[in-house]
């Protein structure tokens, strides 16, 4: 019998809540398991009403959710966080803070998904995600490192990915897919060989329509990188194309 502790994984969470909730769905579906206790023991901190971190970013806010963020990764180890999984890309421009603020492990989600990328042979990459993402030029930073230029949509199109991802999906409706295709074709187009959904709001299209083959969600990215991480066996990912498979 292996009596071996497993990590316990802190998530944090509620950027946005929706997110989270598919993030932990991942987890859980895409675990090799035969019974509850080979799961990931894991503490879900759904902190909703964390400052919008786009609108710091772009200058929109002064209301800075650094400090949110660090409380929180402090209160998840206090209830016993060995690992920390943030299903928000946005965030991720708080990485290297958030990182120098605790001594426990960080994922990231632009760093395993740039990583997955360019084990593919991916040389241009378009980017759907927010504002504070793409403007920041944060997963530039990740891409570059693998060798990979980084394609953003134009402004009007940006526009379009922001009303998608905050009048729609933030807003409990349902996202104007059509729309959504269309940045995506022109991001093609302008020579993009995949397009990463690099805001988890955006995953949660895939979740619900069929997208083409040529899409990578990088919240699929972190869930496969974070149940390895926890020591158990991702099953039902294909990132050869970015397509999830039902193994």
């Amino acid at each position: 019998m292996n009596n071996k502790k497993s990590p316990v994984l802190g998530i944090l969470g509620g950027l946005g809540p929706m997110a989270t909730v598919y993030f932990y769905e991942l987890l859980t579906r895409h675990t090799m398991a035969s019974c509850d206790q080979d799961h990931i023991d894991i503490i879900i901190n759904s902190h909703a009403s964390t400052p919008d971190r786009s609108a710091f970013i772009t200058g929109h806010s002064d209301d800075d959710p650094l400090s949110v963020m660090v409380e929180d990764i402090r209160r998840m180890k206090t209830y016993g966080a060995d690992l920390v999984a943030i299903p928000c890309n946005t965030a991720h421009y708080f990485y290297d803070k958030l990182k120098a603020s605790t001594d426990l492990p960080i994922l990231n989600i632009m760093e395993e998904t740039a990583s997955c990328l360019a084990s593919l042979g991916v040389r241009r990459a378009g980017i759907l995600a927010t504002d504070g993402t793409v403007y920041s030029g944060t997963y530039d930073r990740f891409l570059s490192a693998h060798g990979i230029d980084c394609i953003r949509p134009t402004l009007e199109d940006q526009k379009s990915i922001m009303r998608i991802i905050y009048d729609d999906i933030k807003n409990g409706r349902d996202p104007d897919v059509e729309a959504f295709l269309a940045v995506s074709a022109r991001l093609r187009d302008a020579g993009a060989d995949v397009l990463i959904l690099g805001c988890t709001e955006l995953s949660l299209i895939k979740k619900h329509y069929p997208l083409p083959p040529y899409f990578i969600d990088s919240l699929d990215v972190l869930a496969a990188s974070t149940i390895t991480a926890c020591g158990k066996t991702p099953v039902g990912f294909d990132f050869s194309l970015g397509e999830e498979t039902t193994v």
